[in-house]
């Protein structure tokens, strides 16, 4: 796991700054704090920040092929490294390292843009061939491992895994997108491949780009896409066994490491399923690690103590307070773009917790896309059923008044808040998702923005990236389509970016055993009904994990990494939540309706609704615009200490 960084100039063949090159690679210090190298030639500089992990001793990059025509700089794991070198040394290549990073050049040499077909894990890379004249950068199927990248005023290109690298350099514009703002605000986080800033963009996954010393400007190509097509033949017995077979197989390639590794362990379904895969497949003790909460309806780590108990791992587990809101200024830095999911506190602190026993740690996220385990897919198929069997003319008249008379109760569980059902019901499967997923839903956005900033978003709303990716969807399947929605958006955008920053902010490898690709295309050709079944989610996971994990951990109800918001901001930050809404911050940016902001917080310290979740994007945002006018936070939280709770 590493940080990469470049300048190119496909124009003219002078050598890029070194200084600047150097500063960029620096400001990733984080992801790799082994070592940190350039290499500058004509129309490229490059340059990487190791952590070391595999090849400890001759894995250094940037990394070149034998007679130097051809270099790297990658972040990652290429899980199936062994077997591609075999492949490669048969047809002649020369490896001088035991590195994955070496069959990149290799793969290159053999298959060019092809190679990135024949990887199986999580990667970003850049690659230069200079015989070619040819910049080549690929980012992994499913957007694990991070990749921006920014054509400068000077016809420039900058990237790096990190948009603060992008932002270091000095001919980078700090433009804010309109757009990039309306899709935070609705869904929490900016999907790919947009960024905050109207020059950079994010390389989105499985994706490559390519760009020849000459031509005007680079080719971006999709080179994988997730293909719904369910086999009906398959029974739930038959998926159980194979899952077994294919979930060890994805944990083994994951497991070759010559640093301390170990697993997170929350107590749920997907981390408990790898952490007993590993414990099969390991001669010593898995080291886990979780943390609890002094909350009791937060905490799962009873859960946790069940499965280290049975598998005698080596568990260590760390209390955290539920107001744990010191972190927040930290969260703001650690983004580099506004990024509203909550959970990102606890994921800092059991990534905190882990880089103190061991440098690589399994996870198990992506479960709940690849099997259908989140709460919402059982809500939306269910409306979708009801959608199918009226006409669309009738659900837009009667659901859609329904939906506008019924009052709002927002603090009542979802199954009493019809109006949110009627509204779904109303539309079609693609705009219910949408509206199902957004944070900040659009009648409450049309009024949180200024009439100005309506204006300039010219009549875009985030609901065309959802329209966008269906369109590719290829599958009418209710459960299926939204799997794909959240393969192309969430998982990217915020879970897979949630996870990275993290985990890096403490030089810790994570690695993903339920994303991959060869797994989820497995899943993929599942029927809907073995994922989703009688309001059961992850029906073949849970099945094929009985014979090795407890009914209460596998059958007990979804908690999640949540944190108590809308506590928070009634109780110690009550003054901060005043000192944002009311404050010249927000104001002066020209975004928002001022009186919508003082209505917002009103409401919520009142008691009257519960206005959390926009209070916490709106908070997060605050924050970044105080990093980008490089003016000091004057919020006490930026000593970690509350001014409500300072007494205590």
């Amino acid at each position: 796991m590493c940080g990469i960084t470049g300048i190119f100039d496909p124009r003219a063949p002078s050598r890029p700054d070194e200084a600047l090159l150097r500063r960029m690679n620096d400001m990733q210090l984080h992801r790799g704090p082994d070592e940190g190298s350039v290499h500058i030639e004509p129309h490229l500089g490059l340059g990487h920040r190791r952590l070391s992990i595999i090849d400890v001793a001759t894995g250094q990059q940037p990394l070149f092929n034998e007679d130097g025509s051809v270099v790297v700089v990658f972040n990652g794991e290429i899980y199936n490294f062994q077997a591609l070198a075999g492949e490669l040394e048969a047809a002649g290549h020369v490896f001088r390292t035991r590195s994955d990073t070496e069959v990149i050049v290799h793969g290159w040499e053999q298959w060019g843009e092809a190679c990135v077909g024949r990887f199986r894990g999580m990667f970003a890379f850049a690659l230069w061939d200079r015989n070619r004249q040819t910049l080549f950068m690929a980012r992994d199927r499913l957007g694990v491992k991070p990749l921006h990248y920014a054509v400068l005023g000077n016809g420039q290109l900058a990237f790096g895994s990190e948009l603060k690298t992008l932002v270091a350099h000095p001919a980078f514009a700090r433009e804010l997108d309109e757009r990039a703002i309306e899709d935070y605000f609705t869904l929490g986080y900016i999907p790919d491949p947009r960024t905050i800033y109207r020059g950079a963009a994010k390389l989105a996954p499985a994706h490559t780009l390519t760009w020849r010393v000459g031509e005007h400007a680079p080719r971006l190509a999709r080179y994988w896409d997730a293909r719904f097509e369910p086999d009906e033949r398959i029974t739930l017995a038959d998926a159980c066994e194979q899952l077994r077979v294919k979930l060890a197989e994805s944990v083994k390639l994951r497991l070759i490491s010559e640093v301390p590794l170990g697993a997170f362990l929350s107590g749920g379904v997907d981390s408990s399923a790898v952490v007993a895969t590993m414990a099969q497949l390991s001669d010593a003790p898995v080291k886990t690690c979780s943390i609890g909460f002094d909350v009791a309806s937060f905490n799962e780590s009873e859960f946790a103590q069940k499965v280290a108990e049975r598998y005698r791992t080596d568990h260590y587990t760390r209390t955290v307070h539920a107001d744990d809101f010191g972190l927040i200024d930290r969260l703001a830095s650690l983004y580099d773009e506004p990024y509203a999911d909550s959970s990102a506190i606890p994921t800092y602190r059991v990534c905190e917790l882990a880089r103190t026993r061991v440098t690589v740690a399994l996870s198990g996220d992506g479960g709940d896309e690849t099997f259908g385990g989140y709460r919402r897919y059982k809500f939306h198929v269910r409306e979708q059923a009801l959608r199918d069997r009226l006409p669309a003319g009738l659900r837009h008249l009667l659901f859609g008044a329904l939906g506008r008379l019924y009052p709002k109760f927002d603090r009542l569980p979802r199954m009493f808040r019809a109006r949110a059902t009627f509204q779904a019901l109303a539309r079609d499967a693609v705009d219910a998702y949408y509206h199902a997923v957004s944070i900040v839903r659009d009648d409450d956005r049309s009024l949180l923005f200024s009439p100005g900033f309506r204006a300039r978003l010219g009549g875009y709303r985030a609901r065309e990236v959802f329209h966008e990716h269906a369109a590719r969807a290829q599958t009418d399947d209710p459960l299926s389509l939204i799997q794909y929605l959240d393969y192309q958006t969430y998982l990217p955008g915020d879970i897979n970016t949630k996870v990275d920053r993290a985990s890096m902010a403490h030089s810790l490898e994570t690695r993903e055993p339920l994303m991959d690709h060869e797994l989820v295309e497995w899943a993929a050709r599942l029927p809907s009904q073995l994922k989703l079944a009688g309001g059961e989610g992850k029906l073949v996971l849970k099945k094929a994990m009985e014979p090795l994990l407890p009914d209460d951990v596998l059958y007990r109800p979804k908690m999640g990494f949540a944190v108590p918001l809308a506590d928070w901001f009634r109780g110690p930050l009550r003054a901060e939540v005043q000192r944002v809404l009311n404050g010249e911050t927000l104001a002066r940016t020209g975004i928002f309706d001022t009186r919508t902001l003082a209505r917002v917080a009103e409401e919520h310290l009142s008691g009257r609704r519960d206005r959390s979740a926009m209070i916490w994007t709106l908070l997060m945002f605050e924050r970044f615009m105080t990093n980008l006018e490089g003016q000091p936070s004057d919020s006490p939280l930026r000593h970690g200490i509350p001014e409500e709770a300072s007494h205590a």
